[in-house]
């Protein structure tokens, strides 16, 4: 069983801590939760007003999401085959479809548009997420306090947020939210096994959470089963409660099983494993880097102090997954777990208790305003930035003209992470781009990777000459930012010295141009 929270030697914290011993039979809310969990709230509220005032438009792209969604309402809510425009065959709908039926009934029932949706619907989902955090917390932990610190540093931290909030979250956030709830489900099944025995509701509420991790993500499907087991080890490890485990499994699987037998009837099984591996995550996840250090100390101290299920669940986040999200997560308890008894002793001994309660509101409000002061940084300041915007008026205005002035059938080269949204608003082909292209394997996702970053930082029109006619691709249209713009994610500013080289070069005509953005013809590509 977890330990609570507190020092042998310290009888006051371990007697007040010791009510949550046995967490997993607690009530699941109460009055008390509802003052600890406000800062986590209101951390999450802050942070989502500080996105929408510094993002005109959605940080990253989410075009094939949205365009997903509109295909998906077009063919009646049939699932389609293909998605159109991402290059020039198209890309597979092999995703899991949860969030682009969730999208498809949004749009179409508020009308509201991409960017729109985009920008706001995923903030939403990072706070919503902040109340199973707080939870997970304070039955693992054995400590409201402790909760409100895990909460507070979640909502604060830029590697969680960064995919959370932006645009890419709106898959990812529920995805997360879904996952969270599931491991919080997951540690109430298995903790109260040594006292009152396991509450059949969590297997169904796990099994359930299961199913919609199962439809949203693979990624956190992965970081959901890996949390699952390593719960078991840690709390349980009997037959039984592999068992338990066994039936979420097979519950969350029936509830995903109509998707998964059409996704393998229409696009065969290699499908779940073409993608393996391409964004760093299922198969492809472990990276030796000097910051793999950070949670693998972190982890030995969880060990030093019989912390043994958040050391392994660091140890695993770190190794499964590139992705910073997942162990900034699982880390934070740990360092809460670590610090927090340390803080508390020191209180307990040198601050009166009528003062307590006005030095917590202060660190709280301390934490809030250092934390939006870094998030904002790395929002604003910060290169890269975990929330670039890959569009704006121009690009918008750039796309619109492309979508009423070009025929249905060009083709297009487009320079930069505005590329991501390029199809969606333009409705228009794409031929070079890696989004949805992963699941045609690691191969082909790897060669449009190549190819897009080298045409995206080309700094003359032989440059881009060269590289389109070595890959055999053969655009009618170039579409190319001015100044600074954004590739991978990071910004670059060669716009400016490519315009130039192509208006005077031999092969490309200007179609239409704006203040950010020049639409080139396509002549010619012979350099």
């Amino acid at each position: 069983m977890t330990q609570p929270m507190g020092d042998a030697d310290d009888s006051g914290v371990v007697s007040e801590l010791g009510r949550f011993r046995s967490s997993a039979v607690a009530r699941l809310f109460s009055r008390a939760d509802a003052l600890y969990v406000s800062p986590v709230l209101l951390a999450g509220v802050a942070v989502y007003v500080l996105y929408l005032t510094v993002n005109a438009y959605p940080g990253y792209g989410a075009g094939l999401y949205n365009l997903m969604g509109e295909q998906i309402a077009a063919n009646g809510y049939l699932p389609p085959t293909k998605i159109p425009y991402y290059t020039v065959d198209g890309v597979p709908f092999a995703y899991p479809p949860l969030m682009f039926y969730v999208i498809a009934v949004i749009r179409d029932v508020t009308g509201v548009g991409p960017f729109a949706l985009a920008r706001l619907f995923p903030g939403l989902i990072t706070i919503a997420y902040l109340v199973p955090t707080y939870l997970l917390a304070r039955d693992v932990l054995a400590s409201r306090p402790a909760a409100t610190a895990v909460g507070l540093l979640v909502a604060l931290n830029p590697k969680v947020l960064q995919w959370h909030i932006t645009a890419g979250g709106l898959v990812r956030a529920p995805a997360f939210l879904f996952a969270v709830c599931g491991i919080y489900a997951g540690y109430r099944l298995y903790a109260a096994v040594e006292t009152t025995g396991y509450d059949r509701r969590w297997l169904a509420v796990a099994s359930l959470c299961f199913g919609l991790t199962l439809l949203t993500h693979p990624t956190y499907t992965l970081f959901f089963v890996g949390s699952f087991v390593i719960l078991w080890l840690s709390l349980d490890r009997s037959l039984a409660g592999f068992l338990r485990g066994g039936v979420v499994a097979a519950g969350g699987f029936a509830i995903a099983a109509p998707w998964l037998l059409w996704n393998v009837s229409t696009h065969g099984l290699e499908v779940f494993t073409a993608a393996s591996g391409t964004h760093g995550g299922i198969g492809g996840g472990f990276a030796v880097t000097p910051w793999l250090a950070v949670p693998l100390v972190l982890a030995a101290a969880l060990f030093l102090v019989r912390r043994p299920f958040l050391g392994v669940w660091t140890v695993a986040a770190a190794l499964l997954f590139q992705q910073a999200r997942f162990v900034a997560f699982v880390g934070t308890f740990g360092v809460v777990a670590l610090t927090l008894p340390r803080v508390r002793i020191a209180v307990t001994d040198r601050i009166p208790r009528p003062n307590r309660r006005t030095v917590a509101a202060v660190a709280i409000a301390a934490t809030l305003v250092a934390g939006l002061g870094v998030v904002g940084y790395s929002m604003t300041v910060a290169e890269p930035s975990i929330a670039p915007e890959f569009v704006d008026d121009d690009d918008v205005a750039a796309m619109e003209w492309v979508h009423e002035e070009t025929p249905e059938g060009a083709t297009f080269v487009v320079v930069g992470d505005a590329a991501e949204w390029f199809p969606d608003v333009s409705k228009r082909t794409m031929t070079i781009g890696l989004w949805g292209v992963e699941w045609e394997g690691s191969e082909t996702y790897s060669k449009q990777v190549r190819l897009y970053r080298t045409v995206s930082t080309c700094d003359s029109a032989d440059c881009v000459s060269d590289t389109l006619n070595e890959a055999d691709v053969t655009p009618e249209y170039l579409y190319v930012p001015k100044g600074t713009y954004i590739v991978r994610g990071k910004r670059t500013g060669g716009g400016d010295e490519l315009v130039e080289s192509l208006m005077v070069a031999d092969g490309y005509e200007p179609a239409y141009e704006n203040d950010g953005v020049v639409v080139f013809r396509v002549v010619s590509t012979e350099s």
